[in-house]
């Protein structure tokens, strides 16, 4: 399966008073179409800013460099259209950027933003209630999503692609929700709205930063659940995004596992969340709730301050598996076994 998103060696720096620092250091993944890819990382390992360069999003002052590279679309020899609605004439606008070659994120001024954001690659945002303008109708919200990549479109094709859009989202009577306010729906029900709006301007790559963590399991599963069928029925690429690996286990093909700034872990989901090969990968997994243990085993320390990173192995202060060697440089990420080509793991004892 051709990869959909290629990133190699990407790096963002954000400036500090204390200096430079890096929450995304030297991250290399790929993303196939129709793949799911789950990043996984407690708070402050640089998950969500590695989305938010992905998305063009970063604070001002930002420095990125590296390659993230969005390959060109095969859909577009044939006109098909993911939003599943689009016209011949809106799709070959919608193409204007895309070429066999692909496109360099990194390399991007915010006119190629524009016409990659949201058009190429969409996010659903952790908290729909601050994402969501909470002074706008739904609807007009989604057909603002719409207009913003085909303002030649008229009202009528404009509106019935928003009510097409919420009912893919699995949004119930369309037309009702759409004439009302966020605070006038369910968290669940703001959910889907935001990925309604993500997937207005048929982007093939979805970024879905820890959507369901104020969802009670219900809701949570139904998100989930609804993900992955976009996921198949679209071929989207999706990166997901969470802290919980019971999440991960449900939508994801392949697990990133992500600390300080860098990829720790890698590769299929079942053989990593079963067999995992990083010390920290293991420590989350036994932090983690089930039946069958009554116990949590809470990972010691913290995540290390980015200015304050140790010289070799950034978990090495709070592995219980340390050695000397662990100290005196940055492991790389190697292949776990030669029976498993696709799992890797920046551990020396790997």
């Amino acid at each position: 399966m051709a990869d959909l998103l290629q990133v190699r060696g990407l790096k963002v720096e954000l400036p500090t008073p204390s200096g430079w620092v890096r929450p995304v250091n030297e991250v290399s993944l790929r993303i196939a179409a129709g793949e799911s890819l789950g990043l996984v990382g407690e708070s402050g390992s640089g998950k969500t800013m590695m989305a938010l360069a992905l998305m063009g999003l970063l604070p001002v002052g930002a420095r990125v460099s590296g390659e993230a590279v969005l390959t060109g679309d095969a859909r577009m020899s044939s006109g098909a259209s993911a939003a599943g609605g689009a016209s011949p004439a809106s799709t070959s606008a919608a193409g204007a950027n895309r070429n066999s070659a692909g496109t360099n994120l990194t390399g991007l001024n915010e006119r190629g933003w524009r016409d990659v954001r949201g058009r190429e690659i969409a996010m659903v945002f952790q908290e729909p209630m601050t994402a969501l303008n909470p002074v706008m109708r739904i609807g007009a919200q989604v057909e603002e999503a719409i207009r913003a990549h085909d303002s030649r479109l008229e009202s009528s094709e404009v509106r019935r692609r928003m009510l097409e859009a919420l009912r893919r989202a699995a949004v119930p009577e369309p037309e009702t929700r759409a004439e009302q306010f966020p605070h006038q729906l369910s968290g669940g029900l703001r959910q889907r709205a935001m990925i309604a709006m993500a997937l207005a301007g048929g982007p093939r790559l979805l970024i879905a930063d820890e959507p369901t963590t104020a969802l009670d399991v219900t809701v949570q599963k139904q998100i989930l659940d609804l993900l992955d069928r976009l996921r198949r029925e679209l071929q989207l690429g999706l990166l997901f995004i969470t802290h919980d690996l019971g999440v991960v286990a449900q939508v994801a093909d392949r697990v990133a596992v992500m600390y300080a700034g860098r990829i720790v872990e890698e590769g299929p989901a079942r053989e990593v969340l079963q067999s995992p090969r990083h010390p920290y990968t293991q420590g989350l997994l036994a932090a983690s709730p089930t039946l069958e243990r009554g116990k949590l085993m809470p990972i010691p320390g913290t995540v290390p301050q980015l200015t304050a990173l140790p010289p070799g192995c950034a978990f090495e202060p709070r592995c219980s598996l340390r050695v000397a060697e662990c100290v005196r440089a940055v492991p790389d990420l190697r292949i776990t076994s030669p029976a498993s080509q696709d799992h890797a793991a920046r551990c020396i004892l790997a």
